[in-house]
């Protein structure tokens, strides 16, 4: 009988800064060559989790456990970071944390030169995991100059090379645009079969994991396993749907036509899933919903004319690039990393100048005002949260923006609160920042913006690592002020559900210019767009296709409008 490779037997964990345990009688057994995926909702202990796996609890986080936990053969409480090091390779959900070399190869030969290993090991072991990875032409790169989904396989790449048998990733789609993420995910699953790797991926993002197939889905909620078998027996009970996790579109779009998900067969996959009533279900649905008029935004806020910069001459981000921007619109920006997006929203806020161009805010001109005269009227939102975080305390950092302003602590009081209740932070407070996770933080910063009450919001990926309950409560509140305030809101976003589902027009940015300026659902059934941008086909249109339905754009925007309805 094969042994587990990771045993967990009535486990629990108590931080010891906590008052409560934060894992409560974890039984769970992962087996050799297993690839395993655990979700949950923020604070459903899945983080503390990984941490376990990779012993950096109870040696950087310590607290009290008691059960077991056995990783290939070592008892979590006698083991150190490091003895656990040889068995668990850890890829961080943000690559940059973890490089310490100069250059890709030195960042991949860390371990082994640490380790004192000959020279000679070192060119052969970096040759193959370069060769693998399909790093041979960035060896010499500093790894800060990679794109996202480079810097994850030099991640990868520096964790494989020791040869550990068991590979743990946090949130490895969070920082990536969507074709980056299928190519992780698929090389994953391809590393994971040749090399007999165990591999755990602790992931928000569900249906894009289970694109590549996985073995098992292990779900979370208030620190106990709520929800440990195949993928499919999951899907079909609507389990996620009821944790308040988000399940596959492809499985919403089908429930709504009446298909009942317990008649399908292999619903964990849009491209086999099977029952004979889908095809006409489908058609029927799609013939009697009608589109309902769009409401046309008249108002010029934002206007942008032949801009243009480039950190040198011949290295041009932003080219010749003119757009209007509508007061009260929600505009997703999208397109490869690297392709311009945060370059344009830091012209926009005065972090960078332009080498030309022109930037207007309600007829004024927007490059004659400093940083600080910008941000009375735009909000801008970090993608990661560690960079705009100043303070300690929860509230004082959502408080620090009104008393620069000069507030009352009366006024500062009231306001902080209402946003903290609206971010789901009102409970946390009291907290330390340095307690919270990366999704945690990210609301933080959400809200030290919005209690502002900015004119325009410029958010940077705002859904990464975020689950399903908070990122609808922020994005529900950014809806209710938008109508209220007629506030215009920019998402930057890889996340193709957030653009279907909140956006009206989609700008896609391509070698720091317009590729497309159209409604979410033309540009993600554009193969060409897609293809250039790296963006994804969304499972809607996989589904439309399949069943040949008469258009797959008619079929996406009418099931976005369905959603749309529901929610208001």
């Amino acid at each position: 009988m094969v042994e587990p490779i990771i045993s967990f037997k009535n486990f629990s964990f108590q931080y010891e800064t906590q008052s409560e345990k934060t894992l409560e009688q974890i039984n769970l057994d992962i087996f050799p060559g297993e690839k395993v995926m655990i979700a949950g909702a923020s604070g459903s202990g899945k983080s503390t989790l990984g941490r376990c796996l990779n012993g950096l609890i109870p040696q950087a986080y310590p607290g009290k456990i008691t059960g077991n936990c056995i990783i290939n053969g070592k008892q979590l409480s006698d083991s150190s970071v490091f003895d656990l090091s040889f068995d668990v390779g850890t890829v961080l959900q943000d690559p940059d944390s973890q490089f310490v070399g100069l250059s890709v190869v030195e960042d991949m030969a860390f371990s082994l030169e640490n380790d004192q290993r000959p020279q000679t090991e070192m060119h052969q072991a970096v040759q193959k995991w370069s060769r693998k990875l399909n790093l041979d032409d960035l060896l010499l790169h500093a790894p800060q100059d990679l794109s996202g989904g480079q810097k994850q396989r030099v991640a990868m790449g520096g964790v494989l090379i020791d040869e550990s048998k068991i590979l743990l990733f946090d949130e490895p789609l969070a920082s990536l645009d969507p074709a980056s993420g299928a190519a992780s995910i698929d090389l994953i699953g391809q590393l994971a079969q040749r090399q007999n790797l165990t591999v755990v991926i602790i992931e928000h993002r569900i249906e894009e994991v289970l694109r590549g197939g996985i073995d098992r889905l292990v779900v979370m909620q208030n620190g106990a396993i709520v929800a440990n078998d195949r993928p499919e027996k999951i899907l079909k009970q609507s389990l996620l749907e009821k944790l308040g996790l988000r399940e596959p579109l492809y499985l919403s779009a089908l429930k709504r036509t009446g298909i009942d998900l317990k008649d399908c067969q292999n619903v964990d996959q849009v491209s086999r899933i099977d029952e004979p009533q889908i095809g006409n279900k489908l058609k029927t649905w799609t013939a009697r919903t009608k589109l309902g008029e769009k409401s046309k935004k008249i108002t010029k806020l934002l206007e942008i004319n032949k801009l243009s910069f480039g950190y040198s001459e011949d290295q041009q981000i932003i080219s010749d690039l003119s757009l209007e921007v509508k007061k009260g619109e929600t505009i997703s920006l999208v397109g490869r990393n690297g392709a311009g997006k945060s370059t344009f929203s830091n012209l926009i806020t005065g972090f960078l100048s332009p080498s030309s161009g022109s930037i207007k805010f309600k007829g004024l001109n927007l490059l004659a005002m400093s940083v600080k005269e910008r941000a009375q009227h735009i909000g801008y939102i970090l993608q990661d949260p560690n960079q705009m975080i100043s303070k300690t305390m929860i509230y004082d950092e959502v408080a620090v923006g009104l008393r620069l302003r000069g507030l009352t602590e009366n006024e500062i009081q009231e306001r902080v609160e209402n946003i903290l209740h609206i971010c789901g932070l009102y409970e946390m407070r009291n907290w330390p920042i340095s307690a919270l996770s990366f999704g945690q933080k990210k609301r933080v910063t959400i809200a030290a913006i919005l209690v502002l009450e900015p004119e325009m919001l410029i958010l940077d990926e705002p859904t990464a690592g975020q689950d399903l309950k908070h990122y609808t409560e922020i994005m529900t509140f950014l809806e209710k002020i938008q109508r209220e305030k007629g506030l215009t809101i920019v998402l930057i976003t890889h996340d193709m559900h957030l653009m279907l589902e909140y956006t009206q027009r989609t700008i896609v940015l391509d070698q720091g210019n317009i590729l497309l300026d159209a409604s979410p659902a033309t540009v993600l059934t554009n193969d060409a767009t897609i293809k250039k941008a790296c963006l994804a086909r969304t499972s809607l249109f996989d589904l439309a296709e399949r069943y040949s339905l008469p258009s797959a754009t008619d079929f996406v925007a009418k099931f976005i409008q369905s959603e749309r309805e529901e929610r208001a």
